[in-house]
């Protein structure tokens, strides 16, 4: 793949995150932000007094507005740029996988080795949930979970594409994906667990706003992978001209293979 091509796969990358961006953006204002004003409502129903006295740096209403689409956004261009680069290199080295195909494939992996592994052990959480003493402890282990499942996956990938010559894709690929979900799992048993749920934080909240980050998540790999897959195969596979049907690649006008009628 030459450099032109990878270019142009890399902008229409970041225009796809970006796409991508604005429909978790919407998913994320409809979906999350209710949770978060409702954990916000009981953090400072159980805040006392002393909750009043602190100075708000930055308003609720901008936070759910421009803060909200500014770190969406930026997070959908900057991913959507990186995993077109993994893009031009996974194309044609994972199976027989069309444009679209590879992208779905590429963005399903990535949302489960990014998102769902380190969501899995340590799952986010609203305003209200979580000591801010260990707001550094807890940001570095899902940091080493996320770097964690993403070389598993990579790993797991190499490996299976080596055992496939032996034994086969089917059975390669369900040793990847068995020795991938073993590793992880010892990760889950050696890495610490975090539970600062506070005794009285309504359970139902907390579970709708794992559900809303999740979904705002999936929406975002999801249509990632639907918007970059179509401009990647329009860019790979560019459909003919009918104007130039019939027409040789150096372009003389091609014979005609049918029969002259009687």
């Amino acid at each position: 793949m030459n450099s032109t091509t990878v270019r142009n796969l890399l902008v229409r990358g970041m225009l796809a995150g970006l796409g991508a961006g604005v429909l978790a953006l919407i998913a994320g204002y409809f979906l999350g932000e209710p949770n978060v004003d409702s954990a916000i409502g009981f953090e400072e129903a159980h805040a006392g007094h002393s909750h009043g006295d602190e100075v708000e740096l930055v308003s609720r209403s901008l936070q759910s507005t421009a803060g909200l689409a500014t770190g969406i956004l930026v997070y959908g261009v900057a991913f959507g740029g990186i995993a077109a680069l993994a893009y031009c290199f996974a194309l044609g080295r994972v199976g027989r996988f069309g444009p679209r195909a590879t992208a779905l494939l590429l963005s399903g992996c990535a949302l489960l080795a990014v998102y769902v592994v380190p969501f899995l052990k340590y799952p986010a959480n609203p305003p209200a949930v979580g000591n801010p003493d260990t707001i550094g402890k807890r940001t570095t282990l899902y940091l080493l979970m996320m770097v964690l499942s993403v070389l598993l996956a990579i790993g797991a990938t190499i490996v299976g594409k080596h055992l496939a010559v032996r034994i086969g894709t089917w059975y390669a690929t369900v040793v990847a994906v068995l020795g991938f979900a073993a590793v992880i799992g010892i990760a889950y048993a050696f890495l610490p667990v975090i539970n600062e749920v506070p005794e009285h934080f309504p359970a139902a909240l907390l579970w709708r706003f794992r559900l809303s980050a999740l979904a705002v998540q999936i929406t975002l790999w999801g249509g990632f992978g639907l918007l970059f897959g179509e401009l990647a195969e329009r860019l790979l596979r560019p459909r003919a001209d009918p104007a130039l049907r019939g027409i040789s690649p150096d372009g003389r006008a091609a014979r005609s293979t049918a029969r002259p009628g009687r």
